[in-house]
Parts: structure tokens; C-alpha cells; sequence
């Protein structure tokens, strides 16, 4: 688990270099224009939409360990090219390979951790993850703004070359983790014969559960993640007159109360129930929202406006230290064994659809709508709540509040004393 979470973190590390400036480099260092920069981005997109329904069946039949590997070498050579393209095809090209390559690593570490913890330590796992993530991503932008200048392009091919280097880390890094011989592939075949006849995506189909969960998360993504740097950006400089190198702030705001309370929350999320903790997180990014629209009232002074946008992330932030031990750990124990990894590609399919649709929608909306676009995010973070409190009916009482099955297993320990000491 220690060497997945190093790898994990290290890969994160390199994409912290170069995402934030793809743009840039595309547009104005190698002067290809904005909308060759647009397309970019959008067949980043669109190669992980393409990638990832295949992927959970190679890792359910596989492993998770030789797609991770394949996965890593592919993003690196995708990083290695962006660094040297200098026409159309070339980056487009890049762009694909770097794009699926990242995708696919995704269900493929969330499946490892998987394949290395339990009921208890799952929740843990996951916050870990996902703290190490924002740390690496959070320290690689900061590095890689020191180094970025625009008008010398050999200092984005040093980004992209220490990006490369991090993923060919993370592919040694898994190639010396041995996985627990228990759960090798053959093993982790279910008992249920309906699943094995099912089989495939009919069965997570017609997993009731899980298909609510995937909506729950597709309206997770698409009301976060999905407006970072589209709408709630647009919506922001438009509305509340924020300066653009507010922005960064606002981000850096994001993933500072997501280090910093992300351990904290854990405590309080662990014990408690998952769906009630998801429901409190739509009501949380429902003050975030109407903090965002308090900011582009323009009835207080700018110093005030910029302080409710950053807050606005900050509280962001804090919806999503809370979802990071709840939601992946859920996916996984709602997945049968022999299935892991296709339910974590299937939401990982979820998370770049919102992430695509996001921008497009919101967007336009930030830009021009200002007073429907939050009327529409306040709507979309009540409906998570809802969703949230329906899907706790889908579920048993462990898969809801894990917790239970940490006390059941102590309340075993303490039967054969009981047992000894009745007849005294």
C-alpha cells in the first residue's frame, strides 16, 4: 500500500507541472492559436472517454498491476511527445496518448488499493490517496510556475520531461509491488452465479445501487469539479470583477483546506454514516454557491467580493476532503470481487463525462447567465443531497456505515468469555 501511495503521489507530482500550462503552450509557445489549444483539451478528454470502457475488463482479467504499468509507460510517452511536438497532428496526437494514458491509471490504482486493504482500512486508504494526490498536483504547479516562461519553450519541454519521468517512476514503483497471493485473479471469482452468467456491464446495469451511485457522481462531478476552471472562472471575472491571478488563489485556497482537513475529516467521516455524509456535502456547496452569488451581486466593496469567491473554493475544498474516503470506498464495496475493476472504470467513465459536459454547460452560463447559472448550482448541490439519502436505501447497513462491521467482529471476540462464564 506504502509503494502504490509513493507512485500515486509521484505521478500527481508530475501532472502538477504541466496541466495548468497546456493552454499556454499550445496557444502561444508553439503559436498554434487558441482554438488548435481548445481542441487539445478536448481530445484530452475525449481519449480517456474512449479508453476507459475497456479498461476495467483487461484489469478484471489482468490484474490491475500490468494495465497500471502499461498505463504509465503510455502517459509518458505522451508526455515525452507533447514536449517535442511543434505542428497540429503532433500535439493532437500527444495529447490522445498523454489523455489515456492518465485515464486509465486511475481505476487501476483505485483497484490496487482495493486488492490491498479491507472493510476497515479502505476509507483510510482512499482519503490517503486522494490527499496525496492534491499535495503532489498542488506542489507540482507551484514548482512548475517557477520554471514556465513562455518565451523560452525549452522550459516546457523540462516540464514535460520531469512529468514523463514521474510516470516511468510510478511504472517501477508498481513493478516491485507484489500483490497478496489471496487475491490473485483467479481467486476473486464471486460465488453468485447470477454475476458470472450476467457478466459485464449488464450486471453493473442492472445493479440498482451502483447505477444510482454513478448519477450521484456524474451530478458530484458536474456541480464541482466540472465548473472549476469554466464556469465558476467565467462566472467570477464577469460577474464579481475578480482579477484573473485570483483564480490561482481561489485554487490554491481549494487544495490548502484540502490538505490541511482532510485528516480531520476523516476522523468524523469514519464513524458515520456514507450517504448522510454526501448529503451533507451538497448542503455545504449549496452555501458555497450562495456565496458565489452573494460575490457577483456587486453590492459590497471588490475586497469583499474576492473574498466570498475564495471562499467559495475553500468550502469546495471541504466538500471534497469529505467525499474522498466516502465515495471510492463505496464503489468498491458495492462491486462484486471479480469485478472491481470494471465498477472503478465505470465511475471513472462518470468523472470525465461530468468533466466534459461541466464546462460546456457551465461555461456560457458563468459568462453571460450570471443569476440562472446559480440558481441552477444551488438546484444541482440540493439534488445531491436528495440523491444521496435515496441511494442509502440501496444499501445494507455496512456498506452504508462500514463502522458496523469493525463492531460486529469485536462483539464475536467477546462471545466465548460470555459463553464460559454463564454457567458460574
Amino acid at each position: 500500500m506504502r509503494r502504490i501511495q509513493a507512485g500515486n503521489a509521484l505521478s500527481a507530482f508530475g501532472l502538477g507541472f504541466t496541466v495548468p500550462y497546456l493552454y499556454v503552450y499550445v496557444a502561444q509557445v508553439r503559436d498554434l492559436g487558441a482554438t488548435t489549444a481548445g481542441a487539445v483539451l478536448a481530445v484530452f478528454a475525449m481519449a480517456a472517454l474512449v479508453a476507459l470502457p475497456f479498461t476495467g475488463r483487461v484489469i478484471d482479467r489482468r490484474g490491475p498491476l500490468p494495465v497500471l504499468v502499461g498505463a504509465a509507460l503510455l502517459a509518458g510517452a505522451g508526455a515525452v511527445a507533447m514536449g517535442l511536438a511543434g505542428n497540429v497532428p503532433a500535439v493532437v496526437l500527444s495529447a490522445a496518448l498523454l489523455g489515456a494514458g492518465t485515464a486509465i491509471m486511475q481505476p487501476a490504482l483505485a483497484t490496487m488499493i482495493v486488492w490491498t486493504s479491507d472493510s476497515t482500512t479502505r476509507t483510510r486508504a482512499f482519503a490517503t490517496q486522494f490527499f496525496l494526490q492534491n499535495l503532489g498536483l498542488g506542489i507540482g504547479g507551484l514548482i512548475g510556475g517557477h520554471i514556465v516562461d513562455a518565451s523560452r519553450p525549452g522550459s516546457f519541454l523540462l516540464l514535460f520531461g520531469i512529468e514523463a519521468a514521474m510516470f516511468l517512476v510510478l511504472a517501477g514503483i508498481a513493478l516491485t509491488v507484489r500483490l497478496p497471493r489471496s487475491l490473485s485473479l483467479h481467486e476473486l471469482r464471486p460465488e453468485n452465479a447470477e454475476a458470472k452468467a450476467r457478466g459485464g456491464m449488464r450486471a453493473l446495469l442492472g445493479h440498482k445501487a451502483m447505477v444510482q451511485l454513478c448519477v450521484l457522481g456524474f451530478v458530484l462531478f458536474f456541480a464541482c469539479y466540472g465548473q472549476f476552471e469554466s464556469g465558476l472562472a467565467a462566472y467570477g471575472t464577469e460577474a464579481a470583477g475578480i482579477q484573473p491571478s485570483t483564480l490561482g488563489t481561489a485554487l490554491a485556497a481549494n487544495t490548502a483546506v484540502i490538505v490541511v482537513a482532510q485528516f480531520v475529516v476523516l476522523k468524523f467521516v469514519e464513524r458515520r454514516s456514507r450517504t448522510r455524509v454526501i448529503a451533507a456535502v451538497g448542503l455545504i456547496w449549496t452555501v458555497a454557491w450562495l456565496i458565489a452569488g452573494y460575490a457577483g451581486l456587486g453590492h459590497g466593496s471588490q475586497a469583499m467580493a474576492t473574498a466570498a469567491f475564495v471562499s467559495t473554493y475553500a468550502l469546495f475544498g471541504l466538500g471534497e476532503a469529505m467525499l474522498s474516503p466516502t465515495v471510492a470506498p463505496l464503489v468498491a464495496d458495492l462491486a462484486p470481487e471479480s469485478m472491481v475493476g470494471q465498477y472503478n472504470s465505470a465511475f471513472a467513465l462518470v468523472k470525465q463525462l461530468a468533466l466534459a459536459v461541466g464546462p460546456a454547460v457551465g461555461g456560457p452560463m458563468g459568462a453571460a447567465l450570471h443569476g440562472p447559472y446559480i440558481v441552477t448550482f444551488v438546484l444541482f448541490s440540493l439534488g445531491i443531497s436528495v440523491l444521496a439519502l435515496r441511494l442509502g436505501k440501496q444499501l445494507t447497513a455496512v456498506q452504508d456505515k462500514p463502522a458496523l462491521a469493525s463492531k460486529s467482529r469485536v462483539v464475536a471476540v467477546h462471545k466465548p468469555a460470555e459463553a464460559v462464564e454463564t454457567p458460574v
